[in-house]
């Protein structure tokens, strides 16, 4: 288990235990959807999320690994462990026991839920009503980060923006969003930018207003429940109405879908007129 690697690094716990505290903590945390709220931490798994955080700069309390990968991990990501405040060793098969992955991961993070973040009215923002779905919530967060929109307000009602399903279809975007979550209606009136709302039958066509370069930019994109669609205390505030043209006859777009094509056209508008 290379000794001397071990021997060097401070505050080593070697955890080969199923009873161990952390171990206990790390289902707790997999095992409530919200919590990151009532703990105050994060469990980040896997290589990519781990890079994504530590990339911008969030503080590494607790890095832990499996031991049977440990060398490897080590001269791969000795910028991580020498970061980070604790290390711990886990035996690997009681490491991926603890993963809700299809293939667990080797290597994880345990840190604090970032702090969140005051409203920055003049942000280009979405805005999710109501989205039950936390693989819909992760990708929409994914797109905003993707195509420049830097703050997503949730509602109350929609997944919680830290649950696990979320943070891992989000593929680290929450380390590049302003996240406001469980807002009341309130909050998206204090937005200083035009409001894009989402429908599937009323409004403008996405397409031809992206041919007469009528979408505003800096906006917020209002999405809403996937059943449901956007409320109508939120569609009488927005300045816009937008629908997306479907010439195959279907319906309507799933909301992960609908809003990568939204913010994409935006993020197209906003390049050109840059």
């Amino acid at each position: 288990m290379h000794n001397e690697a071990i021997r060097n690094l401070k505050n080593l716990e070697i955890i080969q235990s199923k009873d161990n505290p952390l171990i206990k903590k790390l289902k707790g945390i997999q095992g409530e959807v919200r919590a990151y709220q009532t703990t105050g931490e994060l469990w980040l798994e896997g290589e990519h999320l781990c890079a994504a955080a530590f990339d911008k700069g969030l503080e590494l309390n607790h890095l832990i690994c499996s031991d049977a990968h440990y060398g490897e991990l080590i001269q791969k990501f000795s910028n991580w462990f020498e970061s980070a405040k604790k290390v711990s060793l886990i035996q690997d098969a009681l490491l991926k026991s603890l993963s809700t992955l299809p293939s667990p991961g080797s290597i994880g993070f345990l840190v604090q839920t970032p702090t969140p973040l005051g409203l920055d009215p003049l942000l280009a923002t979405v805005v999710l009503d109501r989205v039950q779905d936390a693989g819909n919530v992760g990708s929409v967060l994914r797109s905003a980060a993707a195509f420049g929109f830097r703050q997503v307000i949730a509602l109350q009602g929609t997944a919680g923006l830290w649950s696990n399903k979320v943070v891992r279809s989000a593929m680290g975007a929450h380390f590049s969003l302003r996240l406001v979550e469980s807002s009341s209606i309130d909050v998206i009136k204090e937005l200083k930018v035009p409001l894009l709302c989402t429908s599937s039958h009323l409004g403008e066509y996405l397409h031809q207003l992206q041919q007469n370069m009528g979408i505003p930019y800096p906006c917020a994109w209002i999405f809403g429940h996937e059943g449901q669609g956007v409320r109508q205390e939120l569609m009488e505030l927005a300045s816009m109405k937008v629908r997306i043209a479907q010439p195959g006859g279907e319906e309507s777009l799933n909301i992960a879908a609908a809003s990568a094509v939204c913010l994409y056209a935006s993020s197209n508008y906003e390049v050109s007129h840059r």
